[in-house]
């Protein structure tokens, strides 16, 4: 004989079934959440010169880097402490203490630093004085409500959140490349435009080849981006710049957009190269984009370079009619996905990045656009 449910009872059931039913779809809901806030593989990517230099120590800038981020250190301040080492190392003369001088052969210094997890971002442009400008470009962003403070006032800002100003960043290498590249060129003062850039443009690629520039420094820059196992992206790129430069000549790497961008939700990207070629295009920018709409680090490189090429001006095409410079690119994505690309790669010169992960610290070859050599 079948039993009749009451009022009460029947809406008890109701219930109860309603909550059973809603369990499997709530928990199917957070699982996927729950993957995405720990399916991010730890990574650290940067150029070469992030896994050659160590000031004396033990670690390089990417093993530095990807040790104290590993141990929970917020990863700015990791990637941070990463490119102190080369800023401080006198031995490479494209960053820091030691970088090339500009023309008149002071040391200009730029740097930027970009915070994914919230949103924030600093740099310095043209600072004089300071070896790790990486560093005041972190203050910019932690005491000001501003982007970017540049030259003179730079460093003033550097002196009063009690920075060290020294009077000169020169080491007697770099002093002495300059005062070598002053003694070829002087005697070309007077010759018109065109003739004095094609004849300056020579003396660089003679005093490259005779080992006085390191054809990958000449343009300067170190960009490190990393990523966590929480998905928190940052990045951070410090320059002595273009090598013999106009003084006050500020290029791509405390721009941001050009010389490094970040987006937590995305990825970060960065360059080296010729710095001009990336402002112009926003390239790193362009990289993060790409991967937002889904791209792979490499083919979001990749679609920047083809950028590149094809807005290069004419007096800039080599006889190929294409670019007569080198630009390269580090990207890393949320996930941990990363990529090395450059606009050119050849068997006498191979560019190569670092990247540090669980397998440790070392360089892989970029993936090129282009075979050859610029000058070719």
């Amino acid at each position: 004989m079948r039993s009749k449910l009451n009022r009460r009872e029947f809406v008890k059931a109701g219930t109860a079934a309603g909550l059973a039913a809603a369990a499997p779809v709530t928990a199917f809901a957070q699982g996927p959440t729950m993957m995405m806030q720990s399916g991010s593989r730890p990574v650290v990517v940067a150029s070469g010169n992030g896994q050659q230099y160590k000031n004396g120590g033990d670690k390089t800038c990417v093993e530095t880097a990807f040790e104290r981020m590993t141990k929970g250190e917020d990863v700015l301040d990791a990637l941070i402490a990463g490119v102190n080492i080369i800023e401080l190392d006198p031995a490479d003369t494209s960053v820091g203490y030691g970088g090339l001088p500009n023309a008149e052969g002071v040391v200009q210094l730029d740097s930027s630093v970009m915070h994914g997890p919230t949103k924030r971002a600093g740099a310095v442009a043209s600072i004089e004085g300071v070896r790790t400008p990486s560093l005041v470009a972190k203050r910019v962003m932690e005491e000001t409500d501003h982007h970017l403070i540049v030259g003179d006032d730079a460093q003033r800002f550097a002196r009063s959140m009690g920075f060290k100003i020294e009077e000169d960043l020169n080491t007697e290498r770099s002093r002495r490349a300059w005062l070598e590249w002053k003694r070829r060129t002087d005697p070309l003062h007077y010759l018109d435009p065109k003739k004095k850039q094609l004849a300056l443009r020579k003396v660089d690629l003679e005093m490259m080849a005779e080992g006085w520039v390191d054809p990958n420094h000449f343009y300067g820059t170190v960009n490190c981006n990393g990523v966590n196992a929480n998905g928190d992206v940052c990045g951070v790129t410090t320059t002595s710049g273009l090598a013999w430069k106009i003084p006050g000549r500020v290029g791509d790497s405390p721009i941001l957009g050009a010389g490094l961008y970040v987006d937590g939700e995305v990825g970060a990207a960065g360059s080296t190269g010729r710095g001009e070629a990336n402002l112009y295009n926003l390239a790193s920018f362009l990289i993060v984009e790409g991967m937002r709409r889904g791209l792979h680090p490499k083919d979001a490189g990749m679609e920047a370079l083809k950028r590149i090429k094809a807005n290069t001006v004419p007096r800039l095409l080599n006889r190929r009619g294409d670019p007569s410079f080198n630009v390269n690119f580090y990207v890393v994505n949320r996930k941990g996905e990363y990529a090395g690309v450059t606009m050119y790669s050849s068997e006498k010169n191979r560019v190569r990045y670092a990247v540090c992960d669980e397998k440790g610290g070392r360089l892989e070859f970029a993936d090129p656009l282009l075979q050859g050599d610029p000058a070719d």
